[in-house]
């Protein structure tokens, strides 16, 4: 193949395709707004999967390296009620879903790229079409750079994304407010019993609490509220001390080892509200372009997004260089199986925020994990 393929986004999405786009010997170039790996921390750890994730990183030929960083017995689970009684405990297997770290996950796939593939502090202002399947990229920098196969990788609010379609991310009505705490068995010893080993939930209709234990003696939380937009946005997380407050107000009467998950955070709290494109997203084939990850399919979070972006990365990797002279055979084979894929998990994103905070909760969360189809008791 001799087009080169612009890569938007170096996620973990973005980062796959290049990998496997490499390990099939075509090239591509990564365009990240980053100024460097380490400007951001990369959120907490993720659950691989045998179908889908796990498979993407075969495709990729870095297995081995996946295994050095699984998190074992991270996968456990366990539910509590508000008054930290024990609701559930499930022990982890690190089999099916090990857990890893998703900042491990990308550096390894960082370093499994040829250097110079990633061109960081590379933000995109703009994209423009040019006719004949071409595109423009308009960078901060004021620097252009002009593709025959450009994929956007670039998450919730992709610039690429407009090429394709008019649809943009809606808010579902629920936002999480993330925390850390550290050195936690030492200085939270009540809170890192709670928890456990792996991820804890403790949950009511409308609101909950969900914590999970990583590498390091750390707990990450993310405090899940089904909120208005405006109620959001009236708070000042700016103020770390008086957001964190505010959010701990809407948790009166839990139990304080609860409470201390928000209250007594190592981190400046960050709301993180929760947008989802149209269910089942899709777009009419426009040469030389096409999407992967959240850019094609933002959900709501269901332990679904970083394995399916990876897959999109691997399968359009693959479909690539199996039509090497054919790019709109190449996309057209992607997006044949891309738009049914994804759409198959909306659902699932949408009743798994449900069980988790919807009039059930906890206990259709419980029956979810006991088995207990949904819509019985």
């Amino acid at each position: 193949m001799t087009t080169p393929v612009t890569i938007v986004g170096a996620g973990l999405g973005g980062l796959t395709l290049a990998r496997v786009l490499h390990v099939h010997g075509i090239p591509a170039t990564v365009y990240e707004a980053d100024a460097t790996a380490a400007t951001r921390t990369q959120g907490g750890q993720l659950d691989i999967h045998e179908d889908d994730g796990q498979r993407a990183l075969a495709d990729a030929g870095l297995t081995d390296e996946f295994r050095a960083i699984i998190h074992e017995g991270a996968d456990a689970s366990r539910v509590l009620d508000k008054d930290g009684k024990l609701l559930l405990d499930v022990p982890g297997d690190s089999t099916s879903r090990p857990e890893v770290l998703r900042g491990d996950l990308r550096r390894i796939l960082l370093g499994s790229l040829p250097e110079g593939t990633v061109r960081w502090a590379s933000k995109v202002s703009g994209v423009r079409a040019l006719g004949g399947g071409r595109h423009e990229l308009a960078l901060s920098d004021g620097s252009t750079v002009t593709t025959g196969l450009l994929v956007g990788a670039d998450g919730a609010w992709s610039r690429v994304r407009p090429l394709l379609s008019d649809a943009r991310p809606e808010y579902v009505g629920t936002t999480f407010v993330e925390t850390y705490l550290h050195d936690v068995d030492e200085r939270h010893s009540a809170t890192a019993e709670a928890v456990g080993d792996g991820a804890m939930y403790a949950l009511t209709p409308g609101k909950g609490i969900v914590a999970h234990r990583e590498a390091g003696n750390v707990l990450h939380t993310y405090v899940e509220l089904n909120r208005s937009a405006e109620w959001v946005a009236g708070i000042d997380f700016t103020d770390a001390a008086a957001a964190s407050a505010r959010i701990a107000a809407e948790f009166d009467g839990w139990a304080p080892h609860l409470t201390a998950l928000i209250t007594d955070g190592g981190t400046a709290p960050v709301a993180r509200m929760i947008h989802t494109l149209p269910d089942g997203h899709r777009w009419d084939r426009t040469p030389g372009v096409t999407l992967l990850g959240d850019a094609a399919h933002l959900m709501p979070p269901s332990g679904d997004g970083a394995n399916l972006a990876m897959f999109d990365g691997a399968e359009l990797a693959k479909a690539i260089a199996a039509h090497p002279d054919d790019i709109e055979a190449a996309l057209t084979a992607y997006e044949e199986e891309l738009f049914p894929r994804s759409q198959a998990f909306y659902a699932d994103a949408h009743e798994i925020l449900d069980l988790v905070l919807g009039d059930r909760a906890p206990f259709g969360f419980i029956d979810f994990f006991n088995g207990v189809p949904q819509g019985r008791s």
